[in-house]
């Protein structure tokens, strides 16, 4: 309902606005414009790209809409079968690494977030040292090969599965989140620290989890060096070492082709590095939406508030 006091503060909002408030509000919406112009162009050119005519993208003539409109790059790759093999092994590398990810990180950060911890400040103090140093890749892969994790499906989930970066942020929005009364609120009602963590922490904490979890799921997504280092079998490959195989493979066979051969293999080769990229980033571009929510929510909270 509209009461006179409401209808008072709109115009006097109305006549507060001076022209210098118009101006700058209309220079920051054009500098946003600007913005939204450079980040989305590219994204939508290699869309664009990837249904063109490889000469044309490489003479310089696609720009807003394909030239030349052709499926043979998605073509090429779907008939690839390590495609496949590769989609199904990321998805798996990534919803069990995800899962494991917040088994190790979420406890570890509540835990550094409490008061009461016995050596809170040196384990804090242990665990920033950590995020800034570690043991390099030589001992790492011995470590991973004398625990018997080289090539197997654990080597991509379990050695790289904590993240001092994501315990930090968690810790953080532990810290000023949660309150130490509703605690003591807690205890008094008898609830020990598991229950209170599992029935309590958890539901106030859905921001922060999906926050790790999306992270966490883009990154094992996007990942493929681990693979290149501990992995031997090809159909334990993940998607991003598939693809980056493929593309190695259309380069060979330019080195060792001349003439006209050279110039289809070098046309085939850019078509699929656009395809590729649609392939790889069309799943997490369909399931960022659902979690944008909570991953602006999380970030503000954990990192603003600290």
């Amino acid at each position: 309902m509209v009461t006179p006091m409401t209808q008072t503060r709109k115009r006097s909002a109305k006549i507060h606005r001076t022209r210098a408030d118009r101006v700058f509000d209309a220079l920051l919406y054009a500098i946003s414009l600007v913005i939204l112009i450079i980040i989305i162009y590219p994204l939508y050119f290699i869309i664009v790209a990837s249904f063109s005519n490889p000469s044309a993208v490489t003479g310089g003539k696609v720009w807003f809409w394909p030239v030349g409109f052709t499926l043979d790059g998605y073509k090429a790759l779907l008939e690839a079968p390590q495609l496949w093999t590769g989609y199904g092994n990321t998805i798996l590398y990534a919803a069990a690494g995800t899962f494991i990810a917040l088994v190790f990180n979420i406890p570890a950060a509540y835990a550094l977030s409490r008061k009461d911890l016995y050596g809170r400040r040196i384990l804090n103090v242990f665990f920033l040292i950590v995020m800034f140093f570690s043991g390099g890749l030589i001992p790492t892969f011995l470590v991973v090969q004398q625990v018997g994790l080289y090539n197997t499906f654990w080597v991509m989930v379990l050695p790289f599965s904590i993240s001092i970066y994501n315990i930090m942020i968690a810790r953080t929005f532990f810290d000023t989140s949660l309150p130490g009364d509703l605690h003591d609120a807690a205890q008094m009602d008898g609830c020990n620290n598991l229950r209170f963590f599992f029935q309590i922490v958890i539901p106030l904490s859905k921001a922060i989890i999906a926050v790790i979890a999306l992270w966490t799921a883009i990154g094992h997504w996007n990942s493929y060096f681990n693979a290149l280092i501990y992995l031997r079998d090809p159909w334990r490959r993940p998607l991003q070492l598939v693809l980056r195989n493929i593309l190695i493979t259309n380069q060979r066979i330019f080195a060792v082709t001349t003439g006209e051969a050279a110039l289809e293999a070098v046309r085939k080769a850019n078509l699929l590095r656009y395809t590729s990229i649609i392939v790889s980033t069309v799943p997490i571009l369909a399931i960022y939406p659902f979690a944008q929510k909570y991953f602006a929510q999380g970030v503000m909270i954990g990192a603003v508030k600290g």
